[in-house]
């Protein structure tokens, strides 16, 4: 199961700043990277942020229909489906077992 985050740039939640996607049972998790303009794979970064207590009041988790709605605020396009989502997370954890 997927759990859908959206990062503020404030604590005051006004306006998005970013995404993380993460599969929770597995750890995999990929980010709207601005610097690439594309998602990338980067569990360590999510997990390091979402467990950063300066943090707390910079994120929250949002079902995907939330999120849908914010996205393109972020990425300049839609959120993809979650067969997309998943393909990148099992992909993402494959190229970083990989020997």
């Amino acid at each position: 199961m997927l759990t859908y985050y959206v990062v503020y740039r404030t604590e005051a939640k006004t306006e998005p700043a970013g995404i993380f996607v993460m599969d929770v049972a597995t750890g995999a998790a990929v980010l709207w990277n601005h610097r690439s303009r594309g998602w990338s794979y980067d569990p360590a970064l999510v997990v390091r942020f979402l467990d950063d207590p300066r943090n707390v009041d910079r994120y929250e988790a949002v079902d995907r229909v939330t999120l849908q709605g914010l996205t393109e605020t972020v990425t300049g396009s839609p959120l993809p489906d979650e067969r997309a989502l998943k393909t990148m997370l099992e992909e993402g954890q494959g190229s970083h077992h990989a020997p």
